[in-house]
């Protein structure tokens, strides 16, 4: 099923993607950019587009000194009659980045954009235009809608391998030609640092990038910056976002691993001299606002906050969820009253709240973290869990008390078109949630799917808490822990709705694109 026909965006950035890939990585992916320190500002690591609406998306770049930022629009790649946006200043302060707000855009067009870098001294001065493209969002039903998502990038020691070609993987959703593509987390692992070489099982040897700032965990804001800088040495992430606008939302290895507020890491813990996750936390978000076109994140924004919401038109909603910042501790997970759980009052307050008044015909929940897959936080040893479900399949305990207030609302208010995706685990699999086969039984079925890593280890898949009722349709898993982006098991996940029929259609993929698995829901239901 397809959506509309696809424009030739390929032939478009022929010359353009040629042209950014000139001004980066020299061939071999073996060192960070070499920039020359005179001359002209130089936009080394790309270019990416941002949370587009059907006017308006955020452009980002980073310069290699200090520069203003200039963006250029046009409806065709030859740029006559283009029309200008003045920038910010880029500066240390912002690590040299920086996004510029496109507004008063054509719905449902593509737009060319080119972004130059000026010296602030003398403005005639600039550097090669880096170019890039996206889609806004149509207003007119019958285009439909296609997104791609997945999660967990150069993890557990798996980083950038030339001998490999690098992250692939984005080149495969490059080819599908999506409108966006939703980051359910894990963007960095800044608590896993990359060595140059890791051994493979069976023999062989993994090689990787490498940068000072991969060499240790990040504690320091200059740290937590080299991490997403990392990202950005690859050649196909780096062509990627030029071409596909993206949705990005966090989870814990941009901080820690299986962070909450409020922790102090236990002095046995040497890798870290800063003890505070707080402090971790907050050094984290400054960079991660600085390294994604964020509007609730950009300097000076009001919000300050990852959870939001995307009007993609009549046909879908994406609600953007941060089940990070405002939960609770993970504990065993069994208390029988919890009015913080896993997205803390006000964030539920407000999903509800969207939710209602929400006209898309489908509601897609982006959360960072499953609902009904059990996972345990075995951090020095503790017998707690991590997300929202903790192995007892009776009445909602803990976290899964927040859960089941939110799918009785769903249910009691009659939302139709809602389902649940997300990554984290490591593996890809499709869960449907039935009330007949559950403890809690006021909600009505709905699905949630899993795909990722992008390039990370995979693990075996998670236990299914019976709580919800949830029935595993389809997996795909590793039987070993931490198998290597070698050995597979790097997936991604796809979502198509049909302009005509409204039908949506999930397909799970492998990293070469090929399907695993497809579900196609029909619209108008409160349940399917």
């Amino acid at each position: 099923m397809s959506h509309r026909p696809l424009p030739d965006r390929r032939s478009v950035l022929r010359g353009s993607l040629a042209a950014s890939a000139a001004l980066t990585l020299p061939a071999g992916l073996g060192a960070a950019p070499a920039f020359a320190r005179s001359g002209r500002p130089v936009a080394g690591w790309g270019v990416q587009a941002g949370d587009v609406t059907a006017d308006s998306g955020l452009v980002w770049v980073r310069a290699d000194r200090p520069a203003r930022m200039i963006v250029e629009t046009s409806a065709t790649e030859s740029f006559r009659n283009p029309r200008r946006w003045r920038g910010p200043l880029l500066g240390p302060g912002t690590d040299f980045t920086g996004t510029t707000r496109l507004h008063g855009l054509p719905s449902g067009e593509q737009i060319h954009y080119r972004v130059l870098l000026a010296d602030p001294d003398d403005p005639r001065r600039t550097g090669e235009p880096v170019t890039g493209t996206f889609r806004t969002v149509s207003r007119r039903r019958r285009d439909g809608v296609r997104f791609l998502w997945s999660g967990d990038l150069a993890g557990q020691g798996w980083g950038i391998n030339p001998d490999r070609g690098g992250y692939r993987i984005y080149d495969a959703m490059a080819r599908l030609d999506p409108d966006f593509f939703l980051c359910s987390g894990d963007n960095i692992y800044a608590d896993g640092p990359i060595p140059e070489t890791q051994a493979l099982p069976g023999g062989g040897t993994w090689r990787n990038v490498t940068t000072e700032e991969k060499s240790k965990v990040a504690e320091t804001l200059a740290e937590f910056r080299g991490n997403f800088r990392y990202n950005l040495l690859d050649a196909n992430l780096r062509a990627f976002n030029a071409r596909v606008p993206s949705v990005i939302q966090w989870d814990d290895h941009e901080v820690r691993n299986n962070w909450y507020p409020g922790e102090v890491i236990a002095t046995t813990d040497t890798r870290y001299t800063e003890k505070s996750v707080d402090v971790l936390a907050a050094r984290a978000e400054r960079a991660f606002g600085e390294y994604f076109p964020i509007p609730t994140l950009r300097p000076g924004a009001k919000e300050g906050r990852v959870y939001r919401v995307l009007r993609q038109g009549p046909l879908l909603d994406v609600f953007v969820l941060d089940m990070r910042t405002y939960r609770n501790a993970n504990s065993p997970d069994d208390q029988t009253t919890d009015p913080q759980g896993i997205l803390g009052r006000e964030q539920l307050e407000w999903l509800k709240r969207e939710l209602a008044r929400s006209r898309a015909v489908w509601k897609v929940i982006a959360a960072d973290m499953p609902i009904g897959l059990v996972v345990p936080d075995a951090t020095e040893g503790r017998p707690n869990f991590e997300a929202v479900a903790q192995g007892d399949p009776g009445a909602p305990l803990g976290r899964e008390l927040q859960i089941a207030e939110l799918l009785r609302f769903v249910k009691h208010r009659r939302i139709t078109g809602t389902l649940w995706l997300t990554a984290d685990v490591h593996h890809t699999s499709a869960q449907h949630y039935q009330p007949s086969r559950a403890a809690f039984t006021d909600f009505e079925p709905f699905w949630e799917f899993v795909s990722g890593p992008l390039n990370a280890g995979a693990f075996p898949a998670s236990p299914l808490d019976g709580t919800f009722g949830p029935e595993r349709v389809f997996v795909k898993a590793p039987t070993a822990s931490n198998v290597s982006p070698a050995g597979g098991y790097q997936f991604f996940g796809e979502v198509d709705i049909d302009g005509d029929s409204g039908e949506l259609t999930v397909r799970l993929r492998e990293q070469d694109g090929g399907v695993l698995f497809s579900r196609t829901l029909q619209p108008g239901r409160v349940g399917q």
